[in-house]
């Protein structure tokens, strides 16, 4: 599987970009792991326009972690246009249009998913894109705005017209958010339509490597992108098992990693939405305090000291 000049080999995983979680730490990890794709966390486009501070961060990257895509969200073309040039300075290896973000925040002011029900502006947007850089452009939506809305088969090619290099599509509606099941019937359908030349990746509710095969398996789909079901879990992209005591090492490491490339502040917020996550801890009876302790913790080494009395109570 290609995207661009990038080759992927078979039934590659990727790493989906998601807020607050996919930082350069966790990225790191799971390259690590075997995930052959890594996305930044998304960037607000008119931010990235104003150069907001915090939003100009996320797009630092790093050549250990590549191949590695910069997704960017909003709703106001030019916008788009110029945030897509200036994440191209950054040196990406794809730029990513998030047209899938279901929140609130986000889709109710008519970006992310919003733009479902705006295809003419989407559909611009994208040619537009596409047209001012160099890089390749890729495209990550969902199935439609509601059931009564399932655009995707058309969307699929629209967006193929607009010249966009692989398409992402999560299995679910933007009214449904994250809840019900993702269906994975209309992605298929996709893949399998013979107009269709761009790869196809799946995305939803994989939280295993074998949701992953039967995915492969069962729909045809070029490569699987993995979301929420990483968090705390960078490891799930391999096929070798660890064992507890090397996923509290990783975990560690992360939070190491993340202090040193900002700052104890930062490095322990980016880390404990992982901590809180991670199945680690699920064989500690009464977790519930030391898991606020672990969310209250405010400095490195205390953290850290958590960290090894749970490895102690799991012994």
């Amino acid at each position: 599987m290609k995207i661009g000049t990038i080759d992927f080999g078979q039934r590659p995983l990727f790493l989906a970009p998601m807020e607050d979680v996919t930082d350069i730490g966790f990225r790191m990890l799971c390259k690590r792991f075997g995930a052959a794709m890594v996305y930044t966390e998304f960037v607000s486009a008119e931010a990235l326009v104003r150069d907001v501070k915090s939003t100009v961060r996320k797009l630092v990257i790093s050549d250990d972690e590549r191949p590695v895509g910069i997704q960017i969200y909003g709703r106001d073309t030019d916008a788009m246009v110029e945030a897509a040039r200036i994440v191209e300075q950054a040196g990406p290896d794809v730029i990513d249009l998030n047209f899938g973000c279901p929140v609130k925040k986000v889709a109710g002011k008519g970006a992310g998913a919003g733009m479902l029900q705006n295809v003419p502006k989407l559909l611009d947007i994208t040619r537009r894109v596409v047209d001012a850089v160099r890089l390749p452009v890729t495209v990550k939506t969902r199935l439609g705005w509601n059931h009564e809305q399932l655009i995707i088969t058309t969307l699929a090619e629209q967006l193929q017209d607009c010249g966009i290099q692989a398409l992402t599509i999560h299995g679910r509606t933007r009214s449904q958010m994250y809840t019900g099941e993702a269906d994975w019937t209309l992605i298929g359908q996709v893949k399998r339509n013979p107009r269709i030349r761009i790869p196809v990746i799946g995305n939803g509710d994989i939280r295993s490597l074998a949701d992953a095969d039967r995915a492969f398996d069962t729909y045809g789909v070029d490569a699987v992108m993995i979301g929420r079901a990483t968090f705390g879990c960078p490891w799930i992209f391999s096929r070798q098992e660890l064992t507890l005591d090397q996923k509290i090492d990783v975990l560690e490491e992360q939070l190491n990693i993340n202090v040193e490339r900002t700052d104890e502040y930062r490095g322990i917020l980016h880390t404990r939405r992982h901590l809180a996550a991670t199945p680690v801890f699920k064989g500690i009876p009464n977790f519930r305090e030391t898991r606020i302790q672990m969310l209250r913790a405010e400095k490195k080494d205390d953290l850290l000291a958590i960290l090894e009395r749970c490895r102690e109570q799991l012994k």
